[in-house]
């Protein structure tokens, strides 16, 4: 298994955590969610849409020398925003082979099995798997 160190961060900080207290971390990583960038703001149509999450989730990814994932989700969906947060904060500024090194079962990792729906789980890893595809595309273009 290989995470990126903010990854791994994240992973620890809700592991150390008894279960009952997990879902209010992803709440605050809820509120955590950086804003997007100007270029991005005004036309979610440029990003590409989680349909595994209920919620309209959106996904920009850019690939240059890092990596670079930033991310829409509605405040009134919290956990959806908190995962999104989560792959947004931990996969920022990672090289490609790092992005791509994240296992799919990451999402489990973070042990919300009974504080979250199995859907938002696969919703979380739609979105890492939707940036994983994008990561592969861009950077063999």
């Amino acid at each position: 298994m290989s995470l990126t160190p903010a990854l791994q961060d994240a992973v620890d900080a809700f592991q150390s955590m008894a279960e009952q207290d997990r879902l209010q971390l992803l709440l605050e990583y809820a509120d955590d969610l950086p804003p997007l960038p100007e270029r991005y703001a005004d036309h979610p149509d440029l990003g590409e849409r989680v349909a595994e999450c209920q919620s309209p989730v959106f996904l920009f990814v850019e690939v240059d020398e890092a990596v670079h994932v930033h991310a829409t989700a509605p405040e009134e969906a919290p956990t959806t925003r908190g995962f999104a947060s989560i792959l947004v904060q931990g996969l920022e500024g990672a090289s490609v082979d790092e992005v791509l090194a994240v296992p799919a079962d990451m999402p489990r990792l973070l042990g919300l099995d009974r504080a979250v729906s199995p859907l938002r789980l696969r919703g979380m890893a739609g979105m890492l798997g939707r940036i994983q595809r994008q990561v592969r595309e861009q950077s063999a273009g």
